[in-house]
């Protein structure tokens, strides 16, 4: 592996190991020509996948360039990034699986729209900002809507068991804290 610092050819692994969820391998490598210090990971890769654009053109998926998007949607909020690891892992799985090497950036960034959806609410709006190219204040008005849909169906679904019994509130399920009112 080239050494990033002075591009000698000769690197050293000093240690490897999984990564948390076991998706990659993270390996610590120290360049001896110049003694610098870097980590690399290699992951498994099932199938060379193509990104189809709106354009047209092919090019090769890079889940580098997905998690920097992800990353700037998440800029300044506090989600753990073993979390975010965990949802591009999935995402990227998920194309894996699908049997078709040829993937549209069109069913990309619905995937990474229902995963931020999952971790964080603003995240969500931002990349669906970019990714819809919202044009107006509609627009958001919009995806935030989407975001209360969900509830709104839960909801419905309190009122038709007869709402809370004994004037206690039903546990909640598992999942993202309910939003507040105001």
């Amino acid at each position: 592996m080239r050494c990033p610092y002075c591009g000698g050819l000769d690197t050293q692994v000093r240690d490897s190991r999984p990564t948390e969820d076991n998706t990659a391998i993270r390996r610590r490598r120290i360049c001896p020509d110049c003694g610098g210090r870097f980590t690399t990971f290699e992951r498994v890769q099932l199938r060379e996948l193509m990104v189809l654009k709106r354009s047209g053109r092919r090019v090769p998926f890079d889940r580098d360039k997905l998690a920097r998007s992800v990353d700037v949607a998440l800029r300044k909020r506090p989600v753990d990034g073993e979390r975010v690891e965990r949802m591009l892992s999935g995402i990227v799985r998920q194309l894996e699986s699908m049997g078709d090497s040829d993937i549209t950036s069109q069913t990309i960034g619905e995937m990474v729209m229902e995963g931020l959806k999952q971790l964080d609410d603003v995240a969500y709006v931002r990349f669906a900002s970019v990714y819809r190219n919202f044009r107006e204040a509609k627009d958001f008005e919009n995806a935030l809507a989407e975001l209360s849909q969900p509830e709104l169906a839960q909801s419905d679904d309190v009122k038709a068991e007869g709402g809370a019994e004994g004037g206690r509130d039903k546990p909640k399920a598992a999942g993202k804290p309910p939003r507040s009112a105001e």
